[in-house]
């Protein structure tokens, strides 16, 4: 198998409980009485997902994060988690725990348990951390395949930093304080686990941005069977990144095409969208309209109201 897609088409012969969802979404959905637990994995390998001289207090924390992330766009709260360890050097491991610890705590999941393995000298690390979280029980659990025509499309935070600190990481040129800024957004996500419970009674369709605003956009219109537009002059961006890169439509590109935002992405129909604002702001969070669902299928892109052709990569693929 050469592409995760065509490895994900060939476990859905094997996937076949409703629990996994077809395999369409970010998470499984287990009914247990009139509960719903939520499951996720994710893994981190190194130097596909984080550099290998990054601080491994910041590889841990990044591990919990991405997974709080899946379980915030399904509206579950946190409930605990499991990792494996790929033991390494001593120091290593220890200031790695450290980190894991923090994240623990910050992202309220308690570590239950998990394994631990050796890996060959010389191979890169890798971590995989599984989280449980709980549904409220009188909401369902949204899905990317909810979209519905009509809805407007949001995004939660603002897009493109933690690409960029990636960029600076490897070597482009940005002010100091715009470049820490940057780096930490790429090294320490920090997704609200507070905000996709409190957005997933108005959403349609709902799921984190972790390979790209593109094509996640793309995921979500694909498994819902609709269009998705969306004007690339209201992606939000940071004072960092506008300082650092600029806001033209270069940039702007840029900014959707990256990796590692961990903001959420939903659709929702227009009527919510007071509610949306409202419950945003009591969270001190920001959220931003950027496009709508139409028929049709897939994604389309706007600069200035004018259609403009998608380019060659819109995000990250294995």
């Amino acid at each position: 198998m050469t592409t995760e897609f065509a490895l994900i088409d060939a476990l859905r012969r094997i996937a076949t409980s409703s629990a996994a969802r077809g395999l369409l979404d970010d998470a499984a959905v287990i009914q247990i009485g009139d509960e719903k637990l939520v499951l996720t994995l994710d893994t981190l390998v190194e130097g596909v997902h984080y550099l290998p001289d990054d601080p491994p207090d910041t590889v841990a924390w990044k591990l919990v994060a991405v997974n709080a992330s899946d379980l915030s766009a399904k509206g579950a709260e946190p409930l605990a988690c499991l990792y494996s360890h790929a033991l390494g050097e001593d120091s290593w491991d220890r200031a790695f725990l450290d980190g894991l610890a923090r994240a623990c705590t910050h992202f309220s999941l308690p570590l239950l348990g998990g394994d631990t393995v050796r890996m060959p000298e010389g191979a890169p690390r890798s971590f995989s951390l599984t989280a449980l979280g709980r549904a409220k029980r009188d909401q369902p659990v949204p899905s990317r395949g909810g979209a519905r025509v009509g809805d407007r499309l949001w995004v939660s935070g603002t897009i493109g930093d933690a690409g960029l600190g990636l960029a600076v990481l490897r070597g482009r040129k940005a002010k100091q304080s715009a470049a820490q800024w940057l780096v930490a957004r790429y090294r320490t996500p920090s997704p609200d686990t507070r905000l996709g419970p409190a957005l997933a009674p108005f959403a349609s369709a709902m799921m984190d941005i972790s390979d790209g605003l593109l094509i996640d956009v793309q995921r979500m219109a694909e498994a819902s069977g609709v269009a998705i537009g969306i004007g690339i002059e209201s992606v939000p961006l940071s004072p960092a990144f506008r300082a650092a890169a600029g806001d033209d439509f270069d940039a702007r590109l840029m900014a959707a095409t990256a990796g590692d935002d961990y903001c959420l992405l939903f659709a929702a129909p227009p009527e919510h969208t007071a509610r949306i604002r409202e419950t945003a702001a009591a969270l001190d969070r920001q959220v931003s309209a950027i496009g709508a669902v139409s028929d049709g299928g897939g994604l389309v892109l706007f600069h200035q109201g004018q259609p403009v052709p998608l380019p060659d990569h819109v995000g990250y693929r294995h």
